[in-house]
């Protein structure tokens, strides 16, 4: 159940690069990081090449493309090597997508406590012990 946010900058334009980094993104989230697609939630944001700086430079001087993504996953759900396949295999796809990468294009794995993160009212905690005591989890009303 990640939330994915990815903010790119390309020279290119198309109506459908926004749908495609959604989708190349969950794919990899689901393949590599084992994280169920039904509950990823993605967001894609743009940025002009002119108003993002690596290196000193605009991306539009460098005549390259840049992008930042951090993804929220549980504490201790995935390994160092999963980590790291995901990080390359995410460089490797944005640069199909978008074009020729600055070296400056980040990943963040963010692992967050399974008692302060979930979705829909309940916490990964609670699932999780649902699931070991094969039970309904139930919402913490105040």
């Amino acid at each position: 159940m990640p939330l994915i946010t990815v903010t790119y900058a390309s020279a290119r334009k198309a109506p459908s690069l926004k749908a495609e980094i959604a989708s190349a993104v969950s794919e990899l989230t689901a393949t590599i990081l084992r994280k169920d697609p039904k509950v990823t939630a993605v967001i894609v944001k743009s940025a002009d090449p002119v108003d993002w700086f690596a290196g000193g430079k605009s991306l539009a001087e460098q005549s390259l493309n840049s992008f930042w993504l951090d993804v929220h996953v549980s504490e201790g759900t995935n390994t160092k090597d999963e980590k790291a396949a995901y990080l390359a295999a995410l460089f490797q796809r944005m640069g199909e997508l978008l074009g020729p990468l600055h070296e400056e294009s980040y990943a963040h794995v963010d692992e967050v406590k399974g008692d302060a993160y979930g979705f829909g009212g309940l916490t990964q905690e609670r699932r999780y012990i649902a699931g070991k005591l094969e039970v309904a989890p139930q919402k913490v009303t105040a």
